[in-house]
């Protein structure tokens, strides 16, 4: 689709918040190695400005969330997913402006989820998910490991995968891309999520 100014200023919001994120979680690793108190005071003062920015931060994504109608139906109705919360909504929204124009296959392979083939020539390697969008992914992937805690249909298919002999990790990326199947779905037909 052709550049959205608005999903561009999410894109910036979005990728601030995250930096902001990970600057808190290095001064958080920094303080637990550290025993001098002054140091711990000037690591927590940091700490405490990094969250107010990524407060003010969230705010602004929410204001320009709820500024564009376009913006706003489809957070909306993305946050009718199980797994999929106020973070989740603003990446795919800003980042994957195909969800619900593209097809299953194509929305997976967007985001780094559909499995591809390792081969060459007459060796058949394992099939693993690789490139995409990165963000993307690891936002469905946290909306995958919450919805494990509900009992939506959706755990019930982790479930199955667990018990039909599949590794974690492996179920865990087949959940995150029947997540984003049905989003997209759900985007397409304009309907909430239905359990």
């Amino acid at each position: 689709p052709e550049p959205d100014p608005t999903r561009e200023k999410l894109n910036l919001l979005n990728k601030r918040r995250d930096q902001l994120v990970a600057i808190r979680q290095q001064e958080k690793t920094r303080r637990a190695e550290i025993a001098d108190a002054d140091i711990i005071a000037g690591l927590d003062a940091h700490i405490s400005w990094i969250s107010t920015e990524i407060m003010q931060i969230e705010a602004a994504i929410r204001d320009l969330v709820k500024a564009s109608a376009e913006l706003a139906e489809a957070e909306a109705l993305l946050r009718s997913a199980p797994g999929i919360g106020e973070v989740g909504a603003a990446i795919l929204t800003g980042l994957l402006p195909e969800l619900g124009h593209r097809s299953a296959k194509q929305i997976a392979m967007l985001a780094g989820l559909a499995p591809v083939n390792q081969d060459s020539g007459t060796r058949r390697g394992q099939r693993a998910i690789c490139g995409g969008r990165r963000r993307v992914r690891q936002a469905l992937y946290m909306a995958a490991v919450v919805t494990l805690r509900t009992r939506s249909p959706l755990k019930a298919f982790y479930d199955r995968l667990r018990n039909a002999g599949k590794p974690p990790k492996v179920a865990l990326i087949a959940l995150a891309r029947k997540i984003l199947v049905i989003l997209n779905a759900m985007v397409k037909s304009n309907t909430p999520f239905k359990a």
